[in-house]
């Protein structure tokens, strides 16, 4: 493989670091990975206006910067791949995320606009997407969320975001968890691959979560799913998550 020049941002902990490593490893050169992201989950109510912005400047227009920066070289030279780390919440909005998962709708209807033009100018562009992954960066958004000032929303939804959503989320990372060296092995193939897909979920135990929005067109059907799963029934949640950990086990003893 010849030599190839790669640019990832945002590498200073968690997948980022990973990735970097990752491909310094396999000397891989001559790709934009770009990694950088912010966090924030909690009521909207208790989140300002200014934080939104900050969060969008990072998780949104920095990308929109840097491609922007890149772009006309790529296209002289007519090649490239840029890939991006998205998330499965650019598929699908999670409660108590709606910023986040917003900033990361909006990656996905950029890079999937521009994949477009890109493809004339023989240029990749690929949407990695994991679902949970245990780093720093989601420990200190949970950490944070634990502390949150909430007398800004009323006191069920300080209720719900405490007493479900909370231990509900820690349950999916103990069970759905990645390392960031899994989603960073993922991301390296994805990279060398002949043709990488637009887009490339890490987490196949999540894949089902998103492939309800796919099944019904109208969106009631996963939005009735998560509404019974997080308020109707909690013991089919806790089975699931069970369930979900035994599959785990074994795909990691394969």
């Amino acid at each position: 493989m010849g030599t190839r020049r790669v640019l990832v941002t945002g590498c200073s902990s968690g997948i980022g670091l990973a990735v970097a490593a990752r491909l310094a490893k396999d000397e891989l050169r001559r790709f934009k990975v770009n990694n950088a992201g912010v966090g924030m989950i909690g009521p909207l109510e208790c989140q300002s206006i200014d934080a939104m912005k900050n969060l969008f400047d990072t998780n949104f227009f920095g990308l929109a910067r840097l491609v922007k920066e890149l772009l006309p070289d790529m296209k002289q030279r007519q090649s490239g791949h840029i890939v991006v780390m998205s998330s499965v919440m650019g598929i699908q909005g999670l409660l108590f995320n709606d910023v986040y998962s917003a900033s990361k709708f909006a990656v996905e209807g950029f890079c999937e606009s521009l994949a477009v033009q890109a493809m004339k100018f023989s240029i990749k562009t690929t949407l990695v997407e994991p679902g949970p992954v245990v780093t720093e960066f989601e420990r200190k958004v949970y950490e944070d969320a634990e502390k949150m000032d909430l007398s800004g929303t009323d006191e069920e939804t300080a209720k719900i975001f405490r007493e479900v959503y909370l231990p509900y989320s820690k349950k999916i990372f103990a069970s759905l968890g990645q390392t960031p060296e899994e989603v960073a092995e993922q991301t390296v193939k994805v990279i060398t691959a002949k043709e990488p897909p637009l887009r490339h979920q890490t987490n196949r135990l999540y894949m089902p979560m998103t492939a309800l929005k796919h099944a019904d067109p109208t969106g009631r059907l996963p939005l009735d799913a998560f509404y019974k799963m997080i308020f109707k029934h909690d013991s089919v949640f806790n089975a699931t998550l069970g369930v979900l950990r035994m599959l785990q086990r074994s795909a990691w003893k394969k």
